[in-house]
């Protein structure tokens, strides 16, 4: 089978925008440098000839977004304005807009789980030539990556996002659609200053 889609969905990296929980703690610059180390360790982390699609917000920072990841384009990557409304809408026009594209399976990760190497996004494509799905569960009760194998905006709909009931939620909509289901290991989203002291002594980013 062809290689599947990346769709990496991503803020720009401006102070008090981005990890602000752990902005609270390491201020609002080092959060910025600690999200920008993240994102570029997460494009480097994807195998070799993936399509990768760069979903960028706010849209009026797209072309600052190219020029600060400029040193890691690939012949295969491609940037793309998000588009208004939540977090559900934007995830779901990620992947609808790559299966037009002519995707078989669309993988879709943000920039926060620096512990999300290379195995984990092949073992993830492997699971998608016989599953309808793959979801890495987080351990604050969201997910690190969804993939699918077609479109189901149900997933989406009406999500209380940025809540703990997320990953059980997503679990039931899949579940109830019927689609079989690979689970990965659960890993750790970044967002406060426990999570990133955890992630430099476990060597996945620089201090």
């Amino acid at each position: 089978m062809s290689p599947p889609t990346l769709a990496l969905i991503i803020k720009a990296p401006r102070p008090r925008e981005v990890k602000t929980r752990l902005a609270a703690t390491v201020g609002s610059g080092q959060a910025v440098r600690i999200y920008r180390q993240m994102v570029e360790k997460q494009i480097q982390a994807i195998p070799a000839g993936w399509n990768i699609r760069i979903h960028c917000a706010p849209a009026e920072d797209i072309a600052n977004m190219k020029d600060w990841l400029a040193p890691l384009t690939r012949p295969h990557m491609s940037f793309h304005a998000q588009p208004e409304g939540d977090l559900g809408e934007r995830i779901d026009s990620a992947f609808t807009d790559a299966f037009i594209e002519g995707s078989n399976s669309v993988i879709a990760v943000g920039g926060d789980c620096p512990a999300l190497d290379e195995s984990f996004l092949r073992r993830a494509a492997q699971a998608l030539e016989s599953h309808d799905a793959v979801l890495g569960p987080a351990k604050d009760g969201g997910y690190y990556l969804l993939g699918l194998s077609a479109p189901y905006p149900y997933l989406f709909e009406n999500m209380p996002w940025s809540t703990p009931v997320v990953l059980c939620e997503t679990r039931r909509r899949l579940a109830e659609a019927q689609l079989s289901t690979f689970e990965l290991p659960t890993l750790v989203d970044v967002d406060d200053a426990e999570s990133w002291e955890d992630a430099v002594a476990q060597g996945w980013l620089n201090e």
